[in-house]
């Protein structure tokens, strides 16, 4: 069975140009920091948006999708969910709540890992296999004694967790999930809560392609313990430092005081890397009309600023190529 061992980290032989987005990663969060004390109500308004995209985006990953007024109402229990699909919508909502509302309380256990799985999945977590469940120990027990070295770094060690746990892939169904809820989860624990308000999952569903490869590239010859974790590391790291960035932009879009309705609306889904809906623009600015919102929508479109994408009420607006 394969064994798992972080020590490599601890060399001083780490590539520099991860060591540089762990530093630009820091950088951001003591910014992020300051401003979450100066200025609570916008980030609230921020998670509020972070969460429905996330729990729209990972499950859109796996192929589970619905209209955009059913994942609303969803994500904001103003329906019960209408068929599995759905089910599994909302036990994603309700696994990202607990994490980001208890996280102090959750830790990579087994018994977490399996509550957090049979919430997603709205029915009673499946235990893996018998060597299954020994190799995710083992995985376990790795992450728990590197990360009580103070000489490995925690944000390149959550990466590595990670690509194990799906190399691993201890759930019949779920696991590519349960890899998305794990990573914010460590993310939390170690104070890089960016996710909680730029939607972390957005990010990966958003560069789909260049995660692909990288898990490609470092599960390649995983079974053998010859792989390179390296380019994970560089995905995950960037995906991370995406959100810090959106971040920043959108905290000035929300926050801005001396700055008119139109220009925050046009900042709000100029910034944004996926196309957002007259209602996702609402929710990310809740103090201006949608009537308000639908003008500069309509203004933006006919200036060419941005594109429309879908019709009626999956109408969509994204920036217009440069």
């Amino acid at each position: 069975m394969r064994t798992f061992d972080y020590s490599f980290l601890e060399s001083g032989m780490l590539p520099a140009e991860l060591l540089n987005i762990v530093s630009a990663i820091a950088a951001l969060r003591e910014r992020e920091n300051e401003r979450k004390d100066s200025d609570p109500d916008a980030f609230t308004r921020l998670e509020s948006l972070a969460r429905l995209q996330s729990v729209k985006a990972s499950n859109a990953i796996e192929g589970i999708v619905t209209t955009e007024q059913r994942i609303l109402e969803i994500v904001n229990q103003n329906s019960a969910p209408l068929n599995r699909s759905e089910a599994e919508i909302a036990g994603y909502r309700d696994a990202l709540d607990l994490i980001y509302t208890g996280f102090d309380a959750l830790d990579v256990r087994e018994n977490d890992i399996l509550r957090l799985h049979g919430m997603m999945l709205s029915c009673a977590a499946a235990a893996p296999g018998a060597e299954t469940a020994a190799a995710v120990e083992q995985l376990i027990s790795a992450y728990t004694d590197a990360r009580s070295k103070g000489s490995i770094i925690p944000l390149l060690l959550i990466p590595c967790f990670v690509l194990d746990f799906l190399c691993i892939q201890p759930f019949a169904d779920g696991s590519g999930r349960m890899s998305r809820l794990l990573s914010l989860l460590l993310l939390c624990k170690n104070g890089f809560d960016a996710g909680k308000y730029i939607s972390f999952e957005e990010q990966i569903y958003n560069g789909k392609a260049g995660y692909s490869e990288a898990l490609r590239l470092s599960s390649d010859k995983w079974i053998e313990q010859r792989n390179s974790y390296f380019p994970f590391i560089e995905n995950f790291l960037t995906t991370l430092l995406c959100c810090y960035k959106e971040l920043d932009k959108r905290f000035t879009a929300v926050n801005a005081k001396k700055v008119t309705k139109q220009q925050r609306v046009e900042e709000a889904v100029l910034n944004s890397l996926l196309p957002m809906s007259k209602q996702e623009v609402f929710s990310f600015l809740p103090d201006i009309s949608p009537n308000t919102i639908e003008a500069v929508l309509a203004g933006m479109v006919q200036s060419g600023l941005v594109e429309k994408v879908g019709t009626g009420r999956n109408t969509k607006y994204i920036k217009t190529p440069s």
